[in-house]
């Protein structure tokens, strides 16, 4: 059974780990539906983060990020100006701060666990992501009742690493399938200028499947093969991130380029369907 599909808007071709074998399917309905009403949004208005919605993520910032990353995560790094939110990535040590790990870049995380979670349904965000080698932006879901990573899974519905200016990438991880065993699966889509302007990057999810587009075209599809958990813990509640490291395996993998910073990721909204 195939368990991850490269997707252009005619045709999905299925892999196995091992190889490429095209085929035939029926794409997922990813047409706005009359049955999808808007359930959860912030359209980021005012002068300030709603703390109701969204919390910020510090938790190993003693200890050092996942992935060798190299950013210390703190809320001075937010901004709410214009109708969008603004993560703002600068070389420098954290000012004050009682949890510092000895990071010389900051940055923030932003969650709505314990906020808000969602099982099945649309997740809509128009996003500019920032320019830079060494920068490493990200839209992506965990599990709600957490637990042991990779076995609750992980949706990465948008990941951009500055070092590939023209590429946006897609992931699910399982217990079966992530990066730390090297079986991993996602789908990249080329799209040149990608951090010259905001894109709409959006999950559609059901029992079934779950679908990644750019701008209204899909371009991952990863299907529930029935096979349990292992491949597919994608049944239970999930919540949403949004955050930009910096450095780490993946981002930094080709350094950091000292002269990007001061960058930004602004986001212009987030919207959930059901």
């Amino acid at each position: 059974m195939p368990k991850y599909f490269y997707v252009s808007p005619f045709l999905l071709c299925g892999v196995i780990l091992s190889g490429c074998a095209a085929t035939q399917v029926p794409l997922p309905n990813l047409e706005t539906s009359s049955e999808l009403s808007l359930v959860w949004a912030d359209e980021f208005e005012g002068d300030r983060l709603d703390r109701t919605r969204w919390a910020f993520d510090q938790h190993r910032n003693r200890a050092g990020w996942y992935n060798n990353e190299r950013q210390y995560y703190g809320p001075d790094n937010v901004r709410v100006e214009d109708g969008q939110l603004h993560i703002d990535i600068r070389q420098e040590r954290p000012s004050g701060a009682s949890d510092d790990g000895g990071q010389t870049y900051t940055s923030a995380r932003l969650h709505t666990k314990g906020l808000a979670a969602w099982q099945y349904g649309r997740v809509e965000a128009r996003v500019k992501v920032p320019c830079g080698t060494g920068l490493w932006p990200a839209v992506w879901m965990l599990p709600e009742a957490g637990g042991k990573w990779p076995d609750g899974g992980e949706i990465d519905i948008m990941e951009y690493v500055g070092f590939q200016p023209d590429t946006f990438h897609a992931t699910v991880h399982t217990r079966d399938y992530n990066h730390a065993q090297g079986t991993e699966v996602g789908a990249k889509i080329d799209q040149p200028g990608a951090c010259d302007r905001f894109h709409i990057h959006r999950l559609d999810w059901t029992a079934d499947a779950i679908t990644v587009s750019l701008d209204d075209t899909p371009y991952f599809t990863y299907l529930n093969d029935g096979a349990g958990p292992g491949s597919w813990p994608f049944d239970q509640p999930f919540h949403l991130l949004l955050n930009v490291a910096v450095g780490g395996d993946w981002g930094g993998r080709e350094g950091i380029d000292p002269e990007i910073f001061p960058a930004t990721m602004s986001v212009d909204y987030v919207r959930i369907y059901q």
